[in-house]
């Protein structure tokens, strides 16, 4: 309970969280939703907003409402994927580094480094490109997880650093505590809430980059998510031709 009060104390989180939540009830009423989202022409097309079809409907014969439910839902699904793993790949990396220091110290944070210093977003473009056709959900959170963590390994690892230096761990180690309780026992409810905030951090940077992604035509646009909406709706020019609900809704 004090983790999660320390945690509300900062607004960012709290507004974060709050999105977040109403972001995962949108993406469960996609379960009720009286539309296929993948077929077209299931409605009258380019509809304003109305009772009927309260968001309209596009230039595909979709609503526009029940469409955005499926996309939140597959873009928070893949937020999500590549928020936890790279989450467990970064606080395994931060805490080995900051504890153990020394040769594997120096060996983890040069491979952090050089991912730090490559270009990304090229990199992720040229996977998605080599891969287009295995861009499913699931692949794309585990390649966004694979290049997403080593920003945050490098600051978990810093603060691993200074507990290390503190008292209770000289304390722990002449207990006789090996390194994983210790870790798991003492450090853990100190780095929490930075793990915490780094998750939803790193899951809006995953749906932003898969935005990008769809953008670009690097992912399978039958699919809905908020990248293929606001590919479909430039594709159709929704701007140009006065359809903004169209193209507001997944930038909203």
């Amino acid at each position: 309970m004090k983790l999660l009060k320390d945690l509300f104390t900062d607004y960012r989180f709290a507004v974060s969280f709050v999105l977040l939540v109403l972001l995962m009830i949108l993406a469960v009423s996609s379960a009720f939703s009286p539309y296929d989202p993948i077929k077209w022409l299931q409605v009258p097309r380019d509809t304003p907003p109305s009772w009927t079809h309260i968001l309209g409907t596009n230039s595909k014969g979709q609503d526009v409402f029940w469409g955005a439910t499926f996309a939140i839902r597959n873009s928070l699904i893949i937020a999500v994927i590549a928020a936890v793993f790279s989450r467990v790949i970064a606080v395994l990396v931060g805490f080995v580094a900051g504890y153990k220091g020394g040769f594997i110290d120096r060996i983890l944070m040069s491979i952090t480094d050089g991912l730090l210093v490559i270009p990304l977003f090229l990199i992720l473009v040229l996977v998605a490109m080599l891969l287009r056709e295995a861009m499913t959900l699931v692949n794309i959170g585990f390649l966004l997880a694979f290049f997403g963590w080593a920003w945050d390994a490098r600051t978990i690892r810093s603060q691993v650093l200074s507990l290390r230096e503190r008292e209770f761990t000289q304390t722990s180690v002449l207990s006789g505590n090996s390194t994983l309780p210790l870790v798991m026992k003492e450090y853990t409810p100190f780095t929490m809430p930075l793990i915490l905030s780094t998750l939803i951090n790193n899951m809006a940077w995953a749906i932003g980059m898969e935005i990008v992604l769809a953008i670009l035509g690097l992912v399978r646009l039958e699919v809905p998510t908020l990248g293929t909406t606001l590919k479909w709706a430039i594709t159709y020019q929704a701007m140009l031709l006065g359809h903004w609900w169209w193209i507001l809704t997944p930038v909203g």
